[in-house]
């Protein structure tokens, strides 16, 4: 099959951690031509159809300087003509991010078939989409006032903030019992009173780490990775600095994942990235889900052939 992935540059991938690097090579093994472009290279006229210009490549050799080979020069290519078309483009979801969607549903209409659907992408933004399963998270608020952030902090009295558009820990902020900055904090965050920000009971148990589960059409990979914070950091995420640490799902975890799954697995997301601080649901990421790499090394499980064979179902 022809599978073309929409995604960052691709010179720019850490092939050591990269989970769509990982896909890549899961496909390769088992048979599949892969092609590349960026959403910067998505294109639509009137009578025509979404296309791109579009790199085909070929994995290189591990002692190569480069990690792929281009198989021939860019070329123009639908959207709906190759097999399948992941989306795997990294946060920010932002506007050019939210356009490229538009695009690939355009596509979607032309006979793509687009994985994540772009239109679940849309519809699920990875801080907002827990709201719909309220029993499976912690004391949460989402606000643009001051003075509800003020009393929810007075009633948790230990709280983190966070602002809805932001990835791999960027802007989050504790507030302790003693309230210190959380004035400035909110003005901050919220930029007097204009932007909606995320609010939410500090949990302790992110010392043991902020689990990331797989859910793979529906079903959740068996080990989990915590991510684990150092030092004296309250954030877990591995931009700054935390440790992964693969580990079998717990109880909870599997509820929740079993839970969520397949609901999310059935509006188009067949590739979701749950993250769990003890017993609390604290996000629900779609756009670009990673932690392949880290769980298959330290536990021998190929999440990313698991992904590949679940792809190959929902195509056949």
């Amino acid at each position: 099959m022809k599978l073309l992935f929409v995604a960052d540059p691709l010179e720019t991938f850490k092939t050591y951690k990269d989970t769509t690097f990982a896909m890549m090579r899961a496909a390769a093994a088992r048979g599949h031509a892969l092609f590349a472009c960026e959403p910067k290279d998505l294109v639509w006229e009137r009578g025509g159809r979404v296309g791109a210009s579009v790199r085909a490549i070929a994995l290189a050799a591990p002692s190569s300087a480069a990690w792929f080979v281009e198989a021939a020069a860019p070329a123009a290519m639908a959207l709906a003509d190759a097999d399948a078309v992941l989306m795997r483009k990294d946060p920010p979801f932002d506007s050019e991010y939210f356009y490229a969607t538009h695009l690939l549903s355009q596509a979607e209409r032309e006979g793509a078939r687009v994985f994540n659907a772009p239109r679940a992408l849309r519809e699920h933004p990875e801080k907002l989409a827990i709201l719909e399963f309220p029993h499976y998270i912690a004391a949460t608020i989402v606000t643009r006032d001051e003075a509800a952030i003020k009393r929810f902090h007075a009633e948790q009295k230990d709280i983190v903030l966070k602002p809805l558009d932001g990835m791999g820990g960027m802007g989050i902020f504790r507030v302790g019992p003693d309230g210190l900055n959380l004035g400035s904090i909110t003005e901050t965050l919220n930029r007097n009173g204009t932007t909606t920000v995320m609010a939410q009971r500090y949990l302790t148990e992110i010392t043991a780490g902020d689990k990331r589960i797989l859910v793979i059409d529906g079903v959740p990979v068996p080990h989990s990775l915590a991510r684990i914070p150092q030092g004296s950091e309250i954030r877990g995420n591995l931009a700054v600095g935390g440790k992964g640490v693969a580990q079998p799902l717990t109880a909870r975890d599997r509820e929740i994942a079993e839970a969520i799954g397949p609901t999310l697995a059935a509006r188009g997301l067949l590739l979701v990235g749950l993250d769990v601080i003890g017993d609390s649901l604290t996000e629900i990421n779609v756009t670009s889900p990673t932690g392949f790499q880290e769980i298959t090394d330290q536990t021998g499980f190929d999440v990313a052939t698991a992904f590949v064979e679940a792809l190959e179902r929902a195509l056949a």
